[in-house]
C-alpha cells in the first residue's frame, strides 16, 4: 500500500482575499475577438457569461459612403435597371442604401431594386434586404457565392443585366463567371477591407495565442480570419498556434463555413453555429464550455476545469499564479496517477532542481484551493491529484 500524508484540515483563503465566485460558465476563459465591426456587441455577450475578452481586429472596414465610383455606379444602375441583383453581405447592402440616401438616390434605387429579382448570399443579406422594405426572391442558405453561381447559371443569365453588390474581399469570381455566361455585369463595391486599426494589438494577440494565454478565438469574416492567420505566419508562430487549435487547448470559433475556410485550409478544426449569426456564434462558444463543465475532472474538492490562464474548482476561480496553473494542469493531465517531482520541476520557472521548490509550489496550490487533500504527497514518488472514486484510476 502506498504511504501518503494525513489529510489534515482545510486551510483558509489566502492573503489575496476571497476567491471570485464562478457565476457564469465561461468564468476564467479568455476570448480573443478578431473582428472590428460589432466587436463590442460580441464582447458584451461573452462577458455576460463570464469571459474575459481581448480585442485585436485583424482588419478595418472602410465604407464607401462618399466614394464617387459607388455613387456613379448607383446612378448608372438607376438609369439602366438590372434584371438580377445579388446582395453578398448584409452590412454591404445596408451601407449601399445608406450611401444612396446620403446622395438623394435612395428612393430611385429602392424602386429599381423592387422591380428586379433579388438574390441574397445568405440570411444576413436577406435580413438587410427586408430591412430596406424589399424581399429576396432566393437565398443561398450555405452563404456561399458558389451556390449563388450554381443556381443562377442553371437558370441561365445570358442576355441579362446582373448587378452584384461586392463585399470587402471582392465578388468571389461572380463577375467573371456571369460575364462568361453572357450576362452584362455591373459591380458595386460598397466597402473594402483596410489595415488593422492597431497592428501592435494583432501582433500581441498572436504571441498570446501561441503562449497559451487565449482559450478561444472568434472569427466573423473570412478576410479577417485570413489576415489574422497571416499575422501568425509573419511572426513564425504558425506551428505553435495551429498545434493549440488542433489539441483543443484553444478553440477557433467561426461564424459560418465561409469564415472557416482560411482556418480549415491550414488544418485548424473549427467550432461553427448551425446558422451564421452573431448570437448563434456566442451560443456555440458558450455551449462548448458548458460541455467542458459537464466533463470536468471530479476531485475531492469539486469539479476541476483548467482554462488557458486560470483554474476553476467547484464554483470558484482559484487565485493561482501562471506557474500554479501549470502545476495543476500537469497533475490533472495525469488523471490521478502519481507525477514525479522531476516532472513538476520541469514546469517551474528557472533552472533550479531543488526539490524544495516543488514543495513550495504544491503548498501554494493547496492553499489556493483551500483543501490540503486536493493534492496528495506520495512518499518517495511524487504527487497526485485526489479524485473521487468515479474518476480515480
Amino acid at each position: 500500500m502506498t504511504q501518503e500524508e494525513p489529510q489534515g484540515r482545510p486551510v483558509a483563503d489566502t492573503a489575496q482575499g476571497p476567491r471570485p465566485t464562478l457565476g457564469q460558465v465561461m468564468a476564467g476563459c479568455t476570448v480573443l475577438v478578431t473582428a472590428d465591426r460589432r466587436s463590442g456587441e460580441l464582447a458584451a455577450a461573452l462577458e455576460r457569461r463570464g469571459a474575459a475578452v481581448r480585442h485585436a481586429p485583424a482588419l478595418s472596414m472602410i465604407p464607401h459612403v462618399d466614394d464617387d465610383a459607388l455613387i456613379a455606379a448607383t446612378r448608372a444602375l438607376v438609369a439602366d435597371p438590372p434584371d438580377v441583383v445579388v446582395a453578398t453581405t448584409g452590412v454591404g447592402f445596408r451601407a449601399w442604401i445608406e450611401a444612396a440616401d446620403a446622395h438623394g438616390l435612395a428612393d430611385d434605387l429602392l424602386a429599381v431594386l423592387g422591380r428586379s429579382r433579388i438574390v441574397a448570399r445568405g440570411p444576413k443579406a436577406r435580413g438587410a434586404i427586408q430591412a430596406a422594405g424589399l424581399q429576396a426572391d432566393w437565398v443561398a442558405e450555405s452563404e456561399t457565392s458558389a451556390e449563388v453561381a450554381e443556381v443562377l447559371l442553371s437558370e441561365g443569365v445570358s442576355g441579362l443585366h446582373v448587378a452584384i453588390q461586392h463585399h470587402g474581399a471582392g465578388a468571389d469570381g461572380l463577375d467573371a463567371v456571369f460575364a462568361k455566361a453572357g450576362a452584362r455585369v455591373s459591380a458595386l463595391v460598397v466597402y473594402r477591407w483596410g489595415p488593422p486599426p492597431d497592428p501592435a494589438a494583432v501582433e500581441a494577440s498572436v504571441r498570446a495565442s501561441a503562449a497559451g494565454e487565449i482559450d478561444a478565438v472568434a472569427f466573423t469574416s473570412a478576410p479577417g480570419a485570413e489576415a489574422w492567420l497571416r499575422a501568425v505566419e509573419a511572426q513564425g508562430l504558425r506551428d505553435a498556434v495551429v498545434a493549440r487549435f488542433v489539441d483543443g487547448s484553444m478553440v477557433a470559433a467561426a461564424v459560418g463555413p465561409v469564415t472557416a475556410r482560411p482556418l480549415e485550409s491550414r488544418g485548424i478544426p473549427t467550432l461553427q453555429p448551425e446558422r451564421g449569426r452573431l448570437g448563434a456564434l456566442v451560443r456555440s462558444i458558450v455551449g462548448h464550455y458548458e460541455h467542458l463543465e459537464s466533463v470536468a475532472l471530479a476531485t475531492v474538492a469539486g469539479p476541476l476545469v483548467i482554462r488557458a490562464r486560470v483554474a476553476v474548482l467547484g464554483q470558484q476561480v482559484l487565485p493561482l499564479s501562471p506557474t500554479g496553473v501549470e502545476v495543476l494542469r500537469l497533475l490533472a493531465s495525469a488523471g490521478g496517477d502519481v507525477v514525479p517531482r522531476d516532472r513538476v520541476l520541469d514546469v517551474l520557472p528557472g533552472t533550479s532542481r531543488d526539490p524544495h521548490a516543488v514543495e513550495v509550489a504544491v503548498a501554494r496550490l493547496r492553499e489556493a484551493a483551500g483543501r490540503r487533500d486536493l493534492v496528495k504527497t506520495v512518499v518517495k514518488r511524487g504527487y497526485r491529484l485526489e479524485l473521487t472514486h468515479d474518476d480515480a484510476r
